[in-house]
């Protein structure tokens, strides 16, 4: 996987946050050690602050020539953007009033992204990272790890942690449970895409569930295969671990 250099330029609202960032992270949580600041400035810069300055810079969503398969109309500029007074509208509001109404939706939305960074992504780094680190306990491959619990954060922070730590080859599958205690097995995307994964669940188990998958796979307890071929259930950690360790095995007989 392939790190591509930046197709942005800072605009106005970069600059500020590129020497006013900082200051501002660590005045709202002034415990974080100088690790954590340098790490979070970096992620509200990649989740936040990145496409506020592709818009301002004109850096097309798409590359030239690819038409989108869908429109975005929710996000922070689009509804800054429905703050500026219509043409026709009468009596022509205050624009100053306006302009409030912008910052304060602005820095609600920023504040919002701050909070989910530092009080739930980063205290989930360091399960992943744990994760990471035992990953050959749990499979001599080195590409399957396993969470003892879901619903934490952790694609970004496997990324950046392969990154760190040099994995190769690349993790393939995470192993979690879900709020129902169902043990999960779903596949790792491609960094950078949403539904690309690095490697599906085999194609003849997609879309089908419980005793016909367990037919199928040969594997006890399995519950379903997502039609996507993404996601599988399985009643134990060993019925998915075993999900994914076929999965890895009939990628091997292909190669």
């Amino acid at each position: 996987e392939v790190v591509k250099e930046r197709c942005t330029k800072l605009s106005a609202s970069g600059l500020v946050y590129r020497h006013y960032g900082e200051e501002v992270i660590r005045n709202i949580y002034p415990t974080l050690t100088d690790k954590e600041v340098e790490l979070v400035k970096k992620k509200m810069y990649n989740s936040f602050m990145e496409a506020i300055d592709a818009i301002d810079t004109g850096v097309e969503q798409a590359p030239e020539g690819t038409e989108l398969v869908y429109k975005e109309s929710t996000g922070l500029s689009r509804r800054v953007g429905r703050l500026n007074p219509r043409w026709n509208e009468d009596p022509q509001p205050d624009v100053d009033e306006r302009f409030e109404q912008a910052s304060a939706l602005c820095g609600e939305d920023f504040l919002q992204i701050l909070s989910q960074i530092v009080e739930s992504d980063l205290p989930a780094r360091a399960f992943v990272e744990e994760a990471v680190l035992k990953r050959k306990e749990i499979d001599p491959s080195g590409e399957i790890i396993k969470f003892e619990s879901g619903g934490m954060p952790w694609k970004s922070h496997l990324y950046d942690l392969e990154s760190e730590y040099k994995i190769d080859p690349l993790i393939k599958f995470v192993l979690y449970t879900d709020q129902a205690g169902m043990w999960r097995v779903q596949a790792v995307t491609v960094k950078g895409q949403a539904f690309e994964n690095r490697l599906s669940l085999p194609e003849e188990w997609r879309g089908v569930r419980d005793e016909d998958l367990t037919k199928i796979s040969g594997i006890e307890g399995c519950k379903f295969c997502h039609a996507a071929g993404f996601i599988g259930g399985n009643e134990t950690c060993e019925g998915a671990l075993k999900m994914a360790q076929a999965a890895l095995a009939q990628n091997s007989k292909v190669e």
